[in-house]
């Protein structure tokens, strides 16, 4: 999206002499890009903490992802943007982290990274710190990549039996091409606010002023405005509600590995859609039972369990590169990292071969 007053500098561009054209229509062009990636960025929040819940069911309790579980599947078509495919391991239990991998080959873009879970209490409400950061790479462009963490989740509605989530704190994103941006989460309060309310700031990185550039502000689960701070022209930035939902394509049970989701929860999901609770605790407690005999065998015999998909790399090139840049312009109160070290839980590309 490119406002009006870089439209107009476009049309101007014969003024400009021609070495510098070509840095010129650069920074146009990385400046669309970038934001075009925070809306991405909404409409991935909104796909992940409101879609995700079928219309008139409230959040539940998830189930705890054995050491090693994966998950696998397939976004189709939408558009002709090609399929998307998506791959999850996961790497560790205490603390429980997951790692992924997401490709669509035929848009050149790819996503890898990591999430955990830290819990914590605040105000007699709990929060849980999303811990991790992930890597979105544009192999179309140039190997452009961009850089960003996740927010903070508190649940709320759980005295009225009714849970659901909100978003709390502050992602950054980091782009390659030399532009940042901070979102900042608020709740609606007692007495006034704004339900899943985002504001989100957007900086050149090589600007000792640290002046905005653009101000997005909105819902993160419905509409948000634009604001342009030179010439403080305003319009609709994103509506999350009139977005298409990709169809989710799974392979069929009997071609599933041992490891995969649907198969170790199996048993467990029967008896919840037969309303069986007591036979989905017991199914429950068996797998439980199953993977701590698995890791008292392993610390017995002297073993140290690996993933399969996924190999953590300590000073991942592209992860240091983005928090470099961004630990120059942003840090958190109290003068933390805004993303606390240089490693990724990188795929094994080779061992993609195995999931054909």
């Amino acid at each position: 999206m490119i406002s009006s007053s870089h439209a107009e500098e476009m049309n101007n561009i014969h003024k400009i002499p021609t070495e510098q054209k070509s840095a010129f229509y650069s920074f146009l062009q990385s400046l669309a890009t970038f934001t075009a990636f925070i809306k991405w960025f909404i409409s991935y929040l909104n796909a992940t903490y409101i879609r995700r819940v079928p219309k008139g069911q409230w959040e539940k309790k998830p189930l705890n992802p054995a050491l090693g579980e994966q998950w696998f599947m397939t976004w189709c078509d939408v558009d002709g943007c090609g399929e998307t495919e998506v791959m999850c391991e996961q790497v560790s239990h205490h603390p429980p982290v997951t790692a992924f991998y997401i490709e669509n080959q035929k848009a050149g873009v790819v996503l890898n990274g990591y999430s955990g879970q830290k819990t914590r209490i605040l105000n007699a409400t709990l929060v849980c710190d999303q811990t991790g950061h992930e890597v979105v790479t544009l192999n179309s462009r140039n190997n452009e990549s961009y850089l960003f963490t996740s927010p903070a989740l508190t649940v709320r509605g759980i005295w009225y039996a009714a849970p659901y989530v909100e978003l709390i704190g502050t992602t950054c994103i980091q782009a390659s091409t030399g532009y940042y941006a901070s979102i900042e989460y608020s709740s609606r309060g007692w007495i006034s606010g704004e339900k899943n309310h985002f504001r989100c700031l957007i900086r050149k990185n090589d600007d000792a002023l640290k002046d905005i550039l653009y101000k997005i502000e909105g819902q993160w689960s419905g509409k948000s405005t634009i604001i342009d701070y030179k010439t403080k022209e305003s319009r609709q930035f994103l509506d999350t509600g009139i977005l298409e939902s990709a169809r989710a394509k799974y392979k069929p049970f009997q071609d599933m590995g041992e490891m995969e989701t649907h198969r170790i929860w199996q048993k467990v999901s029967e008896a919840i859609r037969n309303n069986d609770s007591v036979l989905a605790g017991t199914e429950k407690k068996n797998i439980e039972n199953q993977k701590r005999a698995e890791e008292k065998e392993r610390r017995d015999k002297g073993l140290k369990w690996e993933p399969h998909y996924f190999q953590w790399v300590d000073n991942e090139p592209q992860v240091q590169k983005l928090r470099n840049m961004l630990n120059q312009v942003i840090r958190y109160k109290g003068g933390y990292d805004a993303i606390s070290q240089n490693g990724n839980w990188v795929f094994r590309q080779e061992r993609k071969k195995s999931l054909k």
